[in-house]
Parts: C-alpha cells; sequence; structure tokens
C-alpha cells in the first residue's frame, strides 16, 4: 500500500514541525508548508519531506502549494491547518488593522486552505481536515478578545463544515490544545498593542493578563510537552475521534467543566436535523 500524504501549514517552527516529523516517522509523505523556506531547517533534509512556500493569507500560494504536492505525490489525504498568530490587547486597545491581520491569518487563511484542499477530497470521496484551533476558541480569556473571538470562529466553522464533509466521505476535526510555553508560540504573540492608551488602562490590562498566566503555570503550561499536540493531531487523523479534541491538562480541565465531552452526544442527536437521508 502507497503511504499516505499530510499536508500541513506553519510548519516553520513549534507544533507545525513536530507535526510534520511526527508523520514521517510513521511512514507518510509529508507537505511540510511555511511562509519563508528560509525557516526549513533540517525538515527538507528528511525522506518523504517536501518542503514547499504557502502563506495562507496569498491565495496564489495555496494554489501552486497544492498542486504542487498533488503532482509530487498523487494525492492529498489529510490537511493539518495548523499556521496561526496570537494576540493580546483589551478590545478597546485593538486597531481595526491588528484585528483584520488576525482574522486573516487565524480564519480567512484558514478556510483559503481547506477551500483548496476539498475538492480534490470530494473527488476522491475520502479526506481528512484537521484545524488546529485552541483552549481560547472554547472558553473566552480577557486580553485576548480579538484572538479568542477568531479561534470560537474556526472552532464554527470545524463544527460547520464536518456536516458539509460526511456525507462526502471526508473527516473533519479540531484540536484544541492549552497552553504550551515551550513552543514558538509564544514569540509569535502580537501583544505590541497592550502599551496603547490611558496608563490606568494598560495597567488594567496587564493585571488581567498576569492573573490568567500565573493560572496557566499552576496548570502546567510551562512544562507541557508540545509532542502530546503532535501525537493528538496524528490521532486524529488515523483513529475515530470526536469534532473536538482537547490536548493538555488545562484545556482537558476547562472542556469538562462546560461538558464538551458531551458535545459529540449532542451532535448525534441533532444529525437527523441537519443531513438528508443517504
Amino acid at each position: 500500500m502507497a503511504p499516505k500524504t499530510v499536508l500541513i501549514t506553519g510548519c516553520s517552527t513549534g507544533i507545525g514541525r513536530l507535526a510534520a516529523k511526527t508523520f514521517q516517522k510513521k511512514g507518510w509523505n509529508v507537505v511540510a508548508t511555511m511562509r519563508s523556506l528560509d525557516d526549513q531547517g533540517d525538515l527538507a533534509d528528511l525522506d518523504s519531506v517536501f518542503v514547499t512556500r504557502l502563506d495562507v493569507t496569498d491565495s496564489e500560494s495555496i494554489r501552486a502549494a497544492v498542486d504542487a504536492s498533488i503532482e509530487r505525490f498523487g494525492a492529498i489525504d489529510v490537511l493539518v491547518n495548523n499556521a496561526g498568530r496570537g494576540g493580546r490587547a483589551l478590545l478597546e486597545q485593538t486597531t481595526d488593522e491588528k484585528i483584520l491581520s488576525l482574522y486573516d491569518i487565524n480564519v480567512f487563511g484558514l478556510m483559503r486552505v481547506t477551500r483548496a484542499v476539498l475538492p480534490h477530497m470530494r473527488r476522491r470521496g475520502e479526506g481528512c481536515v484537521i484545524n488546529v484551533t485552541s483552549m481560547a476558541g472554547i472558553l473566552g480569556l480577557p486580553v485576548e478578545t480579538n484572538y479568542c473571538s477568531a479561534k470560537f470562529a474556526a472552532e464554527g466553522f470545524t463544527e460547520a463544515l464536518y456536516w458539509e464533509c460526511k456525507p462526502l466521505g471526508i473527516r473533519v476535526k479540531s484540536v484544541a490544545p492549552g497552553v504550551y510555553r515551550k513552543t514558538a508560540f509564544t514569540s509569535n504573540v502580537d501583544d505590541e498593542e497592550m502599551s496603547n492608551g490611558e496608563n490606568e488602562v494598560v495597567e488594567y490590562a496587564k493585571h488581567l493578563r498576569e492573573h490568567f498566566s500565573s493560572g496557566a503555570t499552576r496548570e502546567g503550561g510551562d512544562s507541557s510537552d508540545p509532542q502530546e499536540v503532535a501525537d493528538k493531531i496524528y490521532e486524529c487523523a488515523t483513529r475515530e475521534t470526536p469534532v473536538r479534541n482537547p490536548v493538555g491538562k488545562d484545556a482537558a480541565m476547562i472542556m469538562g467543566l462546560i461538558g464538551a465531552p458531551d458535545r459529540q452526544e449532542f451532535l448525534g442527536k441533532v444529525e437527523a436535523l441537519i443531513l438528508p437521508s443517504p
């Protein structure tokens, strides 16, 4: 049997790079994409790994990467939408430009890449789309108003797409990590606007942020191994799992408190309302 192929966005650092190496070690063909090929590191030296440029804000680069992937490996069996960017500030500190940029990467970019791959999967009658979202798409957090709203949008998109794709033989899921400070994600968070506004506002934002950060530390955010996220992504690609998949002690705790594990049972109950009979 020929190896399966996964296309992963945001492989220059962190979870994306770990996921690429995890799939490669399991014998998969891997399309490792990133905005700049200067960041490819040792990925290009690995067997069965094809590194190519893909900027989720650039539709032409998306089309080129998808076409090159199919030409190289013949198919895309799994798409992992991992590319993303964080943002911290109170809503009143934030400009329109920052909000639009955050959505362009975390929401519109995810939708662009998925839309480019779906016709290929639909014609084949099979495939899997995995969207890496966040605990911040399950629980709203102060000082991350814009980021949370984007990740809530990504979770809603995932669930709606799940219904669209189920009759087509295409599985759709989200992986929602908690806090993993051992990745480069922290350095990829735009928090420069936290200094905007009056001193009272700046200090309030700082106070809220410090409180949540200390709580995340108590729940293991400083020591959590990001390989857990890569392993969860691989599990979702290769096994039957729910639509929503928390990973990390803090994410699992929060999703348990709000009853998220029962979400899959709920979806089963409403399926007849949403989907026509086969």
